[in-house]
């Protein structure tokens, strides 16, 4: 009998039309730089806030606040237009990344013009929905975009959010707090020809691998088969999403931590606040600089085997962090390991839950609530321990963080759905078709014998 013809195979995202163009490729790094200066232009401005509008220090803390909730609304925002089934209805990529350009540029206008306190939050909340889109969006389209090297050109984004975070900072002590309605205004202004280069952006992104695999195993007979072991997965899949939301909240309460308690720690221990101030600054330049190391390998290691080693030098790090002497250093590590993991986590991520489309809105929204989190939580266990704790909590805190990713591993590394469906709808369809016999039958000369999958 002859073979029926099967449904031929969708291209891998290698195989079409890149997602971005050179071009698209160069404005999205700069549009990492501005939302990663944008996030850290807030707290250099504080006595700027107190003094033009008379607030407490928690009131001007609120500005940060009201813009990582517009964040976490930006993302789960994108992210439900961008996953819309309806495909007549659905905004393309173009649109949806203009918008949150637009978006941060009003928000940031806004917030620099704003006459009243209640009026720049709102804006603060407003130029935060439109970092959460690009955030979530950049990402998302990053992560599916580039085939193999999503990994790589994903570590490569961020690494230019770091660079805005350094920048940003480093340019209101250059023109002074006072004039934060300026700096503002020009990364308002900054944002807008972005909107250029949104045509390089091709409108739909590639399908994952196992995209189409239902339909390609509809035209050869063993959709039932993979329905089977898909809810066979779909068992775990709850579990897996929550063990890299886990994973994302703490390292990101990490980051956090370390980047909020370093100078204390530091000064507790003997150093001045100068080169407290500057060890702290080594850090952040240190998680840039990772990203950029890790981009290459990237290209010859599993995004598992990056980051199980980064939570593994991480926790090392902090650990020797609690010896004085080489506490600055053990800080400066600590940078460089956990740079990968926000990145690096995102392709896995694909790859392990490829039908969850809200599993990487998910992580993001809950690394940006874990770095709101961070601070309450790590200053009630200061309170109870001490300022010299602050490396052994943090070092307990990435210890969870490497057992998760552990678990991960070994929850993931399972053979593909398809092919194990394949597997099943073979033994099947042999065991039906040669029904019971009593005894071995010897094949005929010249036919051919059937070997079990």
């Amino acid at each position: 009998m002859d073979k029926p013809p099967s449904t031929p195979p969708l291209p891998r995202p290698d195989d079409r039309t890149p997602l971005f163009s050179r071009a698209a490729v160069v404005a999205s790094c700069v549009g990492f730089i501005l939302i990663g200066a944008l996030q850290a232009l807030y707290g250099p401005s504080i006595p700027a806030f107190r003094d033009e509008y008379g607030l407490t220090p928690s009131t001007a803390g609120l500005g940060l606040s009201a813009h990582f909730v517009g964040g976490v609304a930006g993302v789960l925002v994108f992210d439900r237009l961008f996953g819309r089934a309806d495909a007549a209805a659905r905004i393309g990529n173009r649109k949806l990344l203009g918008g949150s350009y637009l978006l941060m540029a009003v928000g940031a206008a806004g917030f620099a013009l704003a006459p009243a306190w209640p009026a720049a939050l709102a804006m603060a909340l407003v130029a935060g929905l439109g970092f959460g889109g690009i955030d979530y969006g950049l990402n998302q389209l990053f992560a599916v975009g580039f085939g193999r090297r999503s990994t790589a050109m994903l570590n490569v984004l961020n690494a230019h959010f770091g660079i805005g975070a350094i920048l940003g900072p480093a340019l209101i002590g250059l023109v002074g707090a006072e004039h934060y309605t300026a700096v503002f205004l020009g990364f308002a202004v900054l944002t807008l020809p972005l909107l250029l280069c949104l045509a390089g952006v091709r409108d739909e992104a590639p399908p994952h691998a196992a995209d189409g695999e239902g339909d390609h195993d509809e035209a050869t007979g063993v959709d039932d088969a993979h329905a089977l072991r898909a809810r066979a997965r779909s068992r775990s899949l709850a579990t897996v999403l929550g063990a890299f939301v886990l994973l994302y909240v703490l390292h990101v309460g990490i980051e956090a931590g370390v980047g909020g308690w370093e100078p204390t720690h530091l000064e507790t221990v003997g150093y001045g606040a100068t080169a407290a101030a500057s060890a702290t600054s080594v850090y952040w330049l240190m998680m840039t600089v990772g990203r950029f190391l890790v981009a290459p390998l990237a290209l010859r290691w599993p995004a598992r085997s990056i980051i199980v080693v980064s939570c593994a030098g991480m926790t090392a790090c902090l650990l020797l962090a609690t010896v004085p002497a080489l506490a600055p250093y053990a800080y400066a590590g600590v940078g460089l390991f956990i740079a990968p993991i926000f990145p690096t986590g995102l392709p896995w991520l694909n790859d392990a839950a490829p039908r969850a489309r809200r599993a990487g809105a998910l992580v993001i929204a809950a690394s940006m609530v874990g770095g709101v989190a961070a601070g309450p939580a790590l200053g009630k266990a200061i309170e109870l321990s001490g300022i010299r704790a602050v490396p052994l909590i943090l070092a307990a805190v990435s210890a969870i963080c490497l057992a998760t990713t552990v678990w991960l591993i070994r929850a993931t590394a399972t053979r593909p759905a398809a092919a194990d469906a394949r597997s099943i709808a073979a033994d099947a369809g042999a065991a039906t078709t040669a029904g019971p016999s009593p005894e071995p039958v010897r094949p005929a000369p010249g036919d051919r014998v059937r070997e079990k999958s």
